[in-house]
């Protein structure tokens, strides 16, 4: 298995990675044997595939980068096996004390496409340190944006640290695709305009936290062939069914799973903070924060600056975003009814992280 650890790792997690390795070696992982249950009984149009197939191997070509990162889920993947020629580098971070599910499946691509993986594992220092620069460089106290964040922020800091000036992501797929989990939720008829609406208003603070560190973010899935060739696709196209299971992002996965692992094709969808492990955030700062403490705080930044703190996790980021920049201005129309900031009338806070309002 091709990978290159770039922090120290001790014993025990050394063991466990040759164990993972060992596993993926014995199961001999060629793309097709780890999904063989799964019965295939409708295709996407071939016009469609082909063309969606063709726009992202050019914008996949087009990049200039040669590190990916690669978390092992179906988008990084998927631009890996356009660049596998390439010889590109793969980029994974891993928290050191929480466990992490990407990191059998990044190991899993980069054996598939035989490209040199790094292995980044983060320890709480660096993770905490990484919290203040990233609420610092997005100017908000968002626990789901900066948990997620916080990942991307640390990927750029290591490409820049050796000398990289640009990095690929998967951004976009997920929103022009229809990968998120309240998505695939939805019923049939509401789909497409939840669509509409989700990519409306889709940003990406990768592109803000690399724009910081000086390093540039390519992202072929927003290339606007990409993009338009998305947009057309039917909304039963991106959502479907197979094996009696509900997937997002349906047509990618039929397109790829020849070309990548079943195992990554088919996988759910698993958030960044979920991959890397900083989903363990929130259980860790509700151990640092007593209930009892947690309540007194919570009314004494009610009272003082107007702000509703929804858990011990947005507290700690709080009290970091008010300590650089005060409490957030507060709005009278379309405003959020936790923090008072200006929602522009969306469903999410991207200041508190509040979901629904």
């Amino acid at each position: 298995m091709p990978a290159n650890f770039s922090n120290h790792i001790n014993v025990k997690t050394n063991c466990i990675l040759m164990e993972l390795t060992s596993k993926l070696s014995q199961k001999n992982i060629d793309g097709n044997h780890a999904h063989t249950s799964v019965t295939h009984t409708f295709n996407p149009p071939q016009e469609i595939s082909d063309n969606l197939y063709s726009a992202l191997k050019d914008s996949c070509e087009s990049c200039n980068s040669r590190l990916i990162s690669l978390s092992g889920g179906l988008d990084s993947t998927i631009i890996a096996h356009f660049l596998k020629e390439q010889k590109p580098r793969g980029l994974a971070i891993i928290t050191k004390d929480f466990v992490a599910t990407d990191l059998t499946y990044c190991q899993m691509a980069a054996q598939k496409m035989e490209i040199p993986l790094s292995i980044h594992i983060a320890d709480m220092k660096e993770i905490l340190e990484a919290i203040e620069e990233t609420i610092q460089i997005l100017r908000n106290f968002n626990d789901i944006e900066i948990r997620n964040s916080i990942v991307m922020y640390m990927s750029a800091k290591w490409a820049r640290d050796r000398g990289e000036r640009t990095i690929i992501t998967g951004d976009g797929a997920d929103e022009l695709f229809a990968g998120y989990n309240f998505l695939i939720k939805k019923p049939q008829k509401e789909l497409e305009e939840e669509i509409k609406r989700v990519c409306a208003i889709m940003h990406f603070p990768t592109h803000k936290i690399g724009e910081a560190l000086g390093v540039k973010i390519e992202s072929p899935f927003l290339d606007n062939r990409v993009q338009n060739i998305a947009k057309e696709i039917s909304p039963d196209l991106k959502v479907r069914n197979e094996n009696n299971v509900r997937y997002g992002k349906w047509i990618l996965r039929k397109i790829f799973d020849r070309y990548i692992p079943s195992r990554i094709a088919w996988r759910q969808k698993s958030p960044m903070q979920d991959g890397s492990g900083t989903a363990k955030l929130t259980h860790m700062f509700e151990s640092f924060i007593r209930k009892n403490d947690f309540v007194e705080k919570r009314k004494a930044i009610q009272d003082k600056d107007g702000i509703t703190i929804r858990s011990s996790e947005s507290m700690y980021y709080y009290n970091i975003f008010r300590k650089h920049f005060g409490p957030p201005g507060h709005v009278k129309v379309n405003s959020c009814p936790y923090c008072r900031a200006a929602t522009g009338g969306s469903k999410f806070c991207r200041m508190c992280g509040a979901f629904p309002i």
